[in-house]
């Protein structure tokens, strides 16, 4: 018999939550509206529908009185559609004819929206009402068996995309790593060390990223960025644009003398904009790949047509002017976005001076300063006049807590600020004076608070409160703090030599393209939201494409691979068994599906 001349028997489910629906809804005055509605046979409570009482409950009762729709009003799909899908699966049910709708979302017990009780009612009414026509009018949308490319894109090649990458690689599928960087390891590769072990973060990393790089499932695209995305789970197709290296990588042994010749100078991205690089470079020690590259924006060849010095002295013939960029298409079965984050410029908190004043630096600068590879080798001395500071001041959530900039936490700008301390003390000026100046210290992680108290206990000065400006004596070059302490109810001034902001992580310049191209969502904050932050959070809207890392929300490095790995293994479920069946439509249209 066919779905259109088969009786609609609907059930419903009114779930009362304890009291976190039942508390804020008229339930009886509910179950009266909804008993009246077209095509509902059946109207029954249960006061917690998810649990295993409550969904053998459902199954009885839909066998019993022969329903073959039914719906559950009670909380966030997200969270239990496939609970409840399966549980009418159980009772002979068709998974599409099952239905979640939230009416919780309206309680005064339930969140994010708070509305009076008859409020409430009404809007819970109207939400089953039009479930109840959208089920009776549902039919059954035919699927087809189609094979998966056992092939993964991974957009990102930080410490997330590389964890992913290795993953699925070693599980013999083939990636494809897309950095628009000329090299693979993220913000982690330009770290010194690593909390709350100190461990060298080159140490940690670079036996990954080499790894990675010579492993024979994974093609590391460098100096990469995709450009269209078509298809759907199992069969997407991708166009990603490799710009030109300007040098043969089969050629290019990274010896270095082409950089050593190079004439032309460039400000240092890789030394977060302190001191220069050559036009021809290798981004720092540890690159991978180890091969040079050429910035055609300060080359003399590109911007005067002189020069042409390091072709001259490769011994090699590496280089090659005359490369375009090129187009690359692929077929992939599924997608990780891993793109990391950005640290947030702090020249738009025009009170702490930076851009302004050089004596006023970021954290992820002050990492550069202290590593033995970075622009000081490992020497911590002021911007302004390459001494080194006798006193330092820190100062916590800048761009971040902060309702006029971003008003989440981070999460780990405490963590790495307090690891930057014990670096200072315990290595580089034992006798420097350092301020710690904070909202409240947030160390939440395996042996963060004991890294916390072990950071206290080094003599450092910690202040609860951010100062509210930063004035800079012009003679010395010092810098004046004033700060409003409220646990002593006093405005207090510091002098420091050098400041350093411990700014917010933001998401990456392009997340908004890419999440257009990729029809993903993304969260109040810009970063790629997941479909359910507790049990869905690696997985979005669009089925098939993952996220991970600082991609998602700011998050440790830890944290970052377990989700990376989470990611891979999503990605292993799907594409596993060769073949997947999906909605007729989508394998006509090539349009991906949007969960829900």
């Amino acid at each position: 018999m066919s779905d259109r001349k088969e009786e609609k028997r609907i059930g419903v489910i009114l779930c009362h939550c304890g009291k976190n629906i039942a508390g804020g809804v008229d339930i009886e005055s509910l179950h009266k509206a909804v008993e009246k509605m077209e095509g509902v046979v059946f109207i029954a409570e249960n006061r917690f529908s998810c649990s295993e009482e409550g969904q053998a409950t459902i199954q009885q009762l839909i066998k019993e009185n022969k329903l073959n729709r039914f719906i559950v009003a009670a909380c966030d799909p997200t969270l239990h559609l496939a609970t409840f899908q399966r549980c009418g699966e159980k009772a002979g049910l068709n998974p599409a004819f099952m239905d979640l709708i939230d009416i919780r979302k309206w309680t005064m017990h339930g969140s994010p929206v708070k509305v009076d009780s008859k409020q409430a009612l009404e809007n819970s009414k109207e939400l089953i009402k039009r479930a109840v026509k959208r089920i009776r009018l549902k039919r059954i949308i035919p699927k087809i068996a189609v094979k998966t490319e056992p092939s993964v894109l991974i957009i990102g090649g930080g410490i997330a995309g590389v964890e992913a990458s290795l993953e699925l690689a070693d599980k013999g599928y083939k990636v494809f790593l897309v950095e628009r960087l000329p090299t693979i390891g993220g913000k982690m590769a330009l770290l010194y060390k690593i909390f709350p072990t100190n461990d060298c973060a080159p140490c940690i990393l670079a036996p990954k990223t080499a790894y990675a790089n010579a492993h024979a499932n994974i093609t590391p695209l460098t100096n990469s960025e995709v450009m269209e995305v078509q298809g759907y789970i199992g069969n997407f197709r991708v166009k990603i644009l490799q710009k030109p290296r300007y040098i043969e990588e089969k050629k290019c042994t990274g010896c270095g003398i082409c950089i050593e010749k190079c004439p032309s100078k460039a400000p240092n991205e890789y030394a977060a904009g302190m001191g220069e690089r050559k036009a021809i470079y290798i981004p720092y020690p540890q690159a991978i790949p180890l091969k040079a590259i050429i910035d055609a924006e300060h080359c003399l060849y590109f911007q005067k047509n002189v020069c042409r010095i390091c072709e001259k002295v490769c011994p090699t013939g590496a280089i090659d002017f005359e490369q375009k960029p090129k187009m690359i298409e692929l077929k992939v079965g599924a997608i990780i976005v891993a793109t990391g984050f950005e640290e947030y410029d702090p020249s738009e908190k025009t009170e702490y001076g930076y851009g302004r004043y050089g004596n006023v630096i970021t954290q992820f600068q002050l990492a550069r300063l202290l590593d033995i590879d970075g622009p000081t080798k490992g020497k911590l001395l002021r911007p302004t006049d390459g001494k080194e500071p006798k006193s330092i001041a820190m100062i916590q959530c800048v761009g971040s807590r902060d309702e006029s900039t971003n008003p989440y936490c981070s999460g780990v700008c405490c963590m790495y600020a307090l690891k930057h301390i014990q670096i200072i003390k315990e290595m580089v000026l034992p006798t420097a004076e350092i301020y710690f100046c904070h909202i409240d210290v947030r160390a939440v992680g395996k042996g963060y608070e004991e890294y916390y108290r072990r950071t206290r206990g080094l003599g450092v000065v910690f202040l609860h409160g951010r100062p509210s400006e930063i004035i800079e004596n012009p003679e010395t070059r010092n810098l004046i703090l004033k700060v409003e302490d409220p646990d002593i109810g006093e405005r207090t001034e510091l002098e420091a030599d050098l400041v350093v902001l411990s700014c917010a992580m933001v998401p990456p310049h392009g997340t908004k393209q890419l999440s257009e191209l990729l029809h993903i969502e993304l969260d109040e904050n810009g970063f790629y939201k997941e479909v359910h932050p507790k049990l869905q959070p690696v997985e979005t809207s669009a089925r098939g494409i993952y996220i991970c890392g600082c991609a998602q929300w700011p998050k440790d490095i830890p944290h970052a691979i377990v989700q990376a790995k989470a990611a891979a293994s999503c990605v292993d479920s799907e594409l596993r068994k060769g073949e997947i069946k999906l909605p007729e439509f989508i394998v006509k249209t090539g349009k991906n599906k949007l969960r829900g």
